[in-house]
């Protein structure tokens, strides 16, 4: 017999086990919706399927009688804009401190301390200090996300940098090799993939910082618009915008990952690196 540790499902059971939970879900949500319901007709918690779609379709499909827009699309737009510019920040900053961090002692000595005491301090601790120095604009919120997530991709591009085998190092130097050649041909391409991998992480942190940005001081977007109808307790709308807003990651981690499998093809299943 074999045992349950040992089991592996096919193909086909593995997407028919992925689906399970949401099939549960969505059986307990009619469920629960359709006896609250019956119990009162006007109730906004949990709305049926009908209403649900007739919001998305006013969101999505119909212009807006003030502005003219499609608001769901508009708000996608804003979102998506702000995200990625502080992740890209995000990026390029944790790529290259945590670099510096991980291969040059004297850089850790000054900097490790620092970026360590950041990726301590709360993010949204220090939103209405963002919104003084920058204003209420979209800076302040891409710099809210940049704060949230820099700090944890340095740290862990650093102890991935810390951890290449030290006999490489040796070798490379052996050969020659400068600082930045070290840095650039030997450090850097095996600290990419982990790059990629620790915004996959962070990605969660980032919609988090946004939405909660949005919800204080913005004009658009999906936080904004949730926050919004809130107050109407409308959730034929919010449940919706976070179904996309959940949509909208997946798509961007599993873009990330087909992106990485494709540039980095030897960084999975080494030690089982990678997997998710």
């Amino acid at each position: 017999m074999t045992r349950l540790i040992n089991r592996q499902p096919d193909r086909l059971g593995r997407w028919l086990l992925a689906l399970l939970p949401f099939v549960v879900l969505l059986v307990l949500y009619l469920m629960n919706s359709e006896a609250r319901l019956a119990a009162n007709p006007n109730d906004k918690l949990l709305p049926s399927f009908p209403t649900i779609f007739d919001s998305i379709v006013r969101m999505a499909f119909e212009p807006n009688r003030r502005t003219g827009e499609y608001l769901l699309w508009a708000d996608t737009l804003s979102s998506l804009n702000l995200l990625l510019q502080g992740v890209v920040i995000s990026a390029l900053v944790g790529l290259t401190v945590g670099l510096l961090n991980g291969g040059i002692p004297l850089v850790r000595i000054v900097c490790s301390p620092v970026v360590t005491m950041l990726s301590l301090v709360p993010p949204m601790a220090i939103l209405p200090i963002l919104f003084i120095v920058f204003g209420l604009g979209d800076l302040a919120k891409v710099m809210l996300i940049v704060i949230g997530i820099c700090p944890i991709l340095i740290r862990d591009l650093q102890l991935k940098t810390l951890s290449l085998p030290e006999e490489q190092l040796i070798k490379a130097q052996t050969l020659g090799a400068s600082t930045l050649q070290v840095l650039l041909r030997m450090m850097l391409p095996q600290v990419l993939p982990r790059l990629i991998e620790a915004i996959r992480l962070t990605l969660g942190s980032a919609w988090l910082f946004l939405i909660a940005a949005e919800a204080i001081a913005a004009t658009e977007g999906l936080g904004y618009r949730i926050f919004l109808v809130r107050r109407y307790l409308d959730m034929s709308i919010i449940l919706p915008y976070v179904v996309w807003i959940t949509l909208l990651a997946f798509a961007m981690d599993w873009t990330l990952k087909v992106i990485s499998r494709k540039a980095f093809p030897w960084y999975f299943g080494r030690n089982g690196e990678a997997q998710g």
